[in-house]
């Protein structure tokens, strides 16, 4: 067993079925509110590790659709500014194990990293929102 700080939003159906994975795989998850977290630049910067900024950001975020950020332009010190200034653009979700970070949710990293044995053959994707962007709750802010 495990445990992860897992940041996520509150009420997002992929995080909730992302931390029932964990759970079932028997590891103890600490459910933090990514949206309301004071972040930083120096906290928020390890769970990017060594991943190209276009990979950062949650792709379903309303600015990202609308086209007001463009993440293929931008440099990692404008990128972090953005995020925490709208902390909906940073993909979800962010993991600490102990002095380890991780950003996103792939179920065979997470099972070589962590163990989700056994892995159902049937997850699909577990990052895109499930939702029309037209619905209010996945664009609010809270």
């Amino acid at each position: 067993m495990v445990h992860i700080i897992f940041y996520e939003k509150p009420g997002c159906i992929n995080n909730t079925k992302q931390k029932t994975l964990l759970v079932e795989a028997g590891h103890q998850v600490e459910a933090r509110n990514l949206l309301t977290t004071p972040w930083t630049a120096e906290g928020l910067r390890p769970f990017f590790g060594s991943l190209p900024v276009s990979e950062w950001f949650n792709l379903s975020a309303p600015a990202i659709k609308s086209g007001d950020v463009i993440i293929d332009e931008l440099d990692e010190i404008t990128a972090l500014e953005l995020m925490l200034a709208d902390p909906l653009l940073i993909r979800r979700p962010l993991m600490q194990v102990g002095d380890i970070f991780s950003v996103g949710f792939n179920p065979e990293k997470i099972d070589a990293w962590l163990g989700l044995t056994p892995i159902a053959k049937t997850i699909t994707n577990l990052e895109t929102c499930p939702r029309s962007h037209t619905e209010k709750t996945c664009q609010s802010s809270q």
